[in-house]
This record gives C-alpha cells, sequence and structure tokens, in this order.
C-alpha cells in the first residue's frame, strides 16, 4: 500500500501539459526516487479519468481504457512509498464520483493538489483549447453556462476553481487539499514546475525543464478560422481523429505558429470572470487550505490592455487565413506524395529495401500517433 497517494486534477489550461510531460519524461527516475507514477504513459491517467467520470463508449478509445482506472489502483496498492496520479479531466468529476475515488486508493494518506491561475487568463485559453477539440462555440456562449455533466469538460464545471473545490473538499481533509497558484508571465512555467515539486516532495532540480513539450495558443484570427472550419468537418469525430489531425496537424503545427494577436471576450464576461476568482480567492481562505504561490496570481487585475474581441474578425481576415492554410496544405500534399512515390519504389528495388521501406512507413504512422496520445486525447463527449 502507497505511504501518500497524490492526486492532481487540473485545472485544465493550467499548465498541466508542461508538468505532465515533465513527470513522464522523469517517471523512471522519479520512480527510482520514491514517487511512482502508475501506469505505462499519460493515457492511462486519461483513461481513468474518463473511468471515474463515468464517459461511454471507452471502446472507441482503446481496448486498454476500461481497464485503466483498475490498473491505477493495483499498481497503488502494490507501492509502499508515494504515488502521483495526474490528469486535468478528474476536476470534472461530481462529488459522488470523487468521494468514491478517493476511498478506493490505498494509502495511508491522500492529497489533493489543484493548479489553477488567473480566471479570465484561464477562459480565454480554455475557449481556444476547445476549438482544438473540435468545439464550434463562440466565446460568449462557450462561457454562458455551467454543465451538470461530469463527462463533459470544457465549460465552467471545470474552469472555475471555486465549484471544483466545492465538489471535491468533501473527498478530503482541508489540510490535505493543496492549490497551486500558476504565476503569471515570463516566469511561468519555472516557477510553476518549483512550486508543484515542492507539494508532492520531489527534488525541484532533478529533472530536465527542457523536455517540456508547450501547448501553445492560437491568435484571434487563427482561431475564428478554426471555430469555422470545425463547423464544416462533418467527420473526424474519433478521439484519435480529433487529436492527430484538428489539434496537432492543424491547429498546433499550422495555424499557432502564425502568431496572432491575443484577445480578450466581452466586458460582462471579463467582469464574470473577477467574480469567480475573487469567490475561489475567498472559499481558499474561509476553508483554511493551502496555497502554494499568491492570490494575486488566481485573480483578475482590476486594468487590463486593450485587445479585441473574437467576433470582431472580418470574412476578409479568416479569407487570408484560410488561402494561406490552403496554399500550405497543398504544399504538404505534395510533400508526402513524394515520399509515398519513393517508399513505392523502394519497394520495387529489391526486398531488403522493401522491408526498410515498409518499417519507415510503421515508424512514422507510430510517431505520429504516438505524437498526439502523449498530449492526452479530448474528451469524447467534451464540448464547448
Amino acid at each position: 500500500m502507497a505511504k501518500r497517494v497524490f492526486l492532481h486534477i487540473g485545472l485544465p489550461k493550467t499548465g498541466t501539459t508542461f508538468l505532465q510531460s515533465v513527470l513522464w519524461a522523469h517517471s523512471d527516475s522519479l520512480a527510482a526516487s520514491g514517487l511512482l507514477l502508475p501506469g505505462r504513459e499519460r493515457r492511462d491517467h486519461l483513461w481513468a479519468s474518463c473511468v471515474v467520470r463515468g464517459e461511454p463508449n471507452l471502446d472507441r478509445r482503446h481496448p486498454l481504457a476500461a481497464s485503466a482506472w483498475e490498473r491505477l489502483l493495483q499498481a497503488t496498492q502494490e507501492w509502499d512509498k508515494d504515488v502521483l496520479i495526474t490528469h486535468e479531466f478528474f476536476c470534472s468529476a461530481s462529488t459522488e464520483q470523487a468521494q468514491d475515488m478517493v476511498a478506493k486508493l490505498s494509502a495511508d494518506e491522500r492529497h489533493l493538489v489543484i493548479t489553477a491561475r488567473d480566471t479570465l487568463d484561464l477562459f480565454t485559453s480554455s475557449w481556444q483549447e476547445s476549438l482544438k477539440n473540435k468545439g464550434t462555440a463562440p466565446i460568449e456562449a462557450y462561457g454562458a453556462s455551467t454543465s451538470d455533466d461530469p463527462v463533459v469538460v470544457w465549460n465552467w464545471r471545470s474552469l472555475d476553481l471555486g465549484l471544483v473545490l466545492q465538489r471535491w473538499m468533501p473527498a478530503f481533509a482541508p489540510a490535505d487539499v493543496h492549490v497551486v497558484s500558476t504565476p503569471h508571465p515570463p516566469a511561468r512555467q519555472e516557477v510553476l514546475w518549483r512550486r508543484f515539486a515542492g507539494v508532492i516532495g520531489i527534488d525541484a532540480d532533478s529533472v530536465d525543464l527542457s523536455v517540456a513539450r508547450p501547448n501553445p495558443t492560437l491568435g484571434l484570427v487563427e482561431a475564428e478560422t478554426l471555430r469555422r472550419l470545425n463547423s464544416v468537418l462533418t467527420d473526424f469525430d474519433k478521439p484519435f481523429d480529433r487529436g492527430v489531425w484538428i489539434r496537432t496537424f492543424l491547429a498546433d503545427e499550422r495555424l499557432v505558429p502564425r502568431g496572432g494577436e491575443p484577445f480578450w471576450p466581452s466586458p460582462a464576461l471579463v467582469d464574470d470572470c473577477r467574480r469567480r476568482g475573487r469567490e475561489a480567492v475567498d472559499l481558499l481562505w474561509a476553508r483554511g487550505i493551502d496555497l502554494t504561490g499568491t492570490s494575486e496570481d488566481l485573480l483578475t487585475p482590476p486594468s487590463l490592455p486593450e485587445r479585441r474581441h473574437p467576433d470582431s474578425v472580418t470574412d476578409a481576415e479568416v479569407a487570408v487565413v484560410a488561402v494561406q492554410l490552403a496554399a500550405q496544405l497543398l504544399g504538404d500534399a505534395r510533400r508526402l506524395t513524394g515520399q509515398v512515390r519513393r517508399l513505392t519504389a523502394a519497394q520495387a528495388v529489391k526486398p531488403s529495401v522493401r522491408g526498410a521501406a515498409y518499417a519507415l512507413a510503421l515508424a512514422l504512422r507510430g510517431a505520429v500517433r504516438d505524437h498526439a496520445f502523449a498530449r492526452g486525447q479530448p474528451n469524447s463527449r467534451a464540448r464547448a
């Protein structure tokens, strides 16, 4: 049985991709020093969150998805030191699901760890993240309601720190709940890592942060272009297709590198973000919850720089991005077609070359798959 289990449940868009990529890159050395990340890979923790939250049709994800939570529980039972389970989709669980999950964890101590940030920054980042997951809702509609469905992730249900705390605190003693604030740029990642490592009990200097994989943000016009593209993509509904082709291939690798300007929602939504952040901080102080970092990290500043609203994007601006994107995709098609022809030609040369070409094709296909899954597949029912 584990000595301590740390359950890191997000919030989404609070540096979770950064933290998890560092942790999984050093999983062997962390285990040697006493901290186990149970499971074979990050997907196991994603799948476990799906099981806990009652996501249907898990077989659409992977044959091993439905058994992921039981496998993590078994590994925790067999480990006698510390365990870390981490995925941001856990935060959407109901109170009953959270209590049931924690009750099944075999450990002398159970700790809840929540990473959080300025609610306005979190909200704008999460909206564009929902677009990477094939969302189509305009930003104002995205922030208009709170879902009561634990399977829904991209919603105030998982973005409002106060709401998440209210659902999860009944499963823990107040002293075992830890909030780690994500600092404002430019020192965000290194400071976040040191704060997080301190809570978990990791030597912050024992890892190489350069292995971290960023989760970059879309610019204003690029986000609106992707939103409109999503509305006409009648296929790409499987988690793998959305993760590989929409998120990675289209958004991260072709639209994000364009740069683009940041944006804000409407003044009413900005005020709503301020309110939610203030209420969350008040809850922290009222319940005596441990905060690593500062409460200022969680609050939207009283004055903000001028930024455009996504509704201000014109058809002409979208057309420019779409035309340039079409030209880039045509170049991609030509390049990939050339690679296929060369592989086909190699197959006709001799068996040894044909075998090498086939191995290369499999390696390329596997690289794409691993790249997408390492990021964590989006929820099959998550919606904006």
